[in-house]
């Protein structure tokens, strides 16, 4: 259980992690498909292969534009590369690693779903058994009254009646599963190695300092789009709660009781109601948030905050009667 709730954790620490994470599901997501996937090829010369082919190839072109679909990234690289250049220019590096990050994972489901395919062999076998010499094998069946080709177009179908007592059928099943297991391996191997060659090679032909901070902004602009997102959600809480107070308190009769009014509840109230102007930060009509919001598109702010990191702070002295300083707190 511990466990469990580390794994949690980290995908839960950041975005980046929860890409991962979803897409490490589609891919286990595309192999339970696969495995529940009732696969009947339809044993017919013209319709064999385009139907292997259209079962090796659609489901990944889905998987692809679901992992894209479901991916931060794509979001976050869209609004970099689409918005006005405004206060703050673009950084092709950063739209380019946002973009490299996104298909990394949007190819992972797909690629698991192919290699499975081609591991698993039977879509290989109903694509291509029409194309294996039968010559290379004994006990074809020749009292069928079928051509070669229509018999070899059914080698996949094991419960056809023309394969009865008959090992040729395996024996073509097993040669061209071969076939389809090493171009599955092999691919799977040339990816391992692409990537360890990368990892390996990268460090020779890259800036490194150029990419940390390439990396840096990307991140920013992934954290400063949920920070966004989080202020104008509570200010929108804060802005309804007003709207609602201001609408009661307009609607109520004209009647006044007097009562005394203890100090501590006016005084937590006044505090409250500080703290609630200071979340909506002076926006406080429609047509205000309106330009904000578009202010916030059109114009985003420069990468500067010197202004507000150099802010004046108060500083409180104690003195003694003499005036002499005893210690200050800021």
């Amino acid at each position: 259980m511990e466990r469990m709730k580390l794994v949690l954790q980290y995908f839960q620490s950041n975005s980046e992690s929860i890409s991962n994470g979803i897409c490490i599901i589609l891919a286990l997501v595309s192999v339970k498909l696969y495995t529940s996937f009732d696969f009947n090829c339809p044993c017919l010369p013209q319709y064999n292969k385009l139907y292997s082919l259209g079962v090796m190839i659609v489901p990944p072109i889905i998987l692809f534009f679901l992992g894209v679909l479901v991916n931060r990234h794509t979001g976050v690289m869209m609004d970099e590369w689409m918005r006005p250049i405004g206060n703050r220019i673009k950084n092709p590096a950063v739209v380019k690693y946002l973009f490299s990050a996104m298909l990394q994972r949007a190819m992972l489901a797909p690629m698991v779903w192919i290699l499975v395919t081609l591991l698993d062999g039977k879509i290989f076998i109903c694509a291509f058994s029409v194309s294996v010499d039968p010559a290379l094998f004994s006990g074809l069946p020749n009292n069928t009254g079928l051509d070669v080709i229509r018999v070899m177009a059914k080698v996949p179908c094991k419960e056809d009646i023309i394969f009865t007592n008959s090992s040729f059928r395996k024996a073509v099943s097993r040669y061209v599963r071969c076939y389809s297991q090493a171009v599955g391996w092999s691919i799977l191997l040339f990816l391992i190695v692409l990537g360890a060659m990368g990892r390996l090679v990268k460090p020779y032909f890259d800036d490194h300092a150029a990419s940390i901070q390439t990396r840096y902004w990307s991140n920013y602009l992934d954290v400063e789009q949920k920070l966004f997102d989080e202020t104008c959600v509570l200010h929108a809480r804060d802005f309804a709660r007003k709207c609602v107070v201001q609408f009661f308190e307009d609607m109520r009769e004209d009647a006044v009781l007097h009562l005394p009014h203890p100090v501590f509840i006016a005084n937590s109230q006044r505090d409250c109601e500080d703290d609630e102007e200071e979340r909506l930060h002076g926006v406080s009509k429609q047509e205000q948030v309106d330009q904000l919001l578009e202010k916030w598109y059109y114009g985003k702010p420069e990468l500067d905050v010197t202004r507000i990191a150099h802010r004046p702070k108060t500083c409180v002295t104690w003195e003694d009667r003499n005036g002499k300083t005893l210690y200050s707190d800021v």
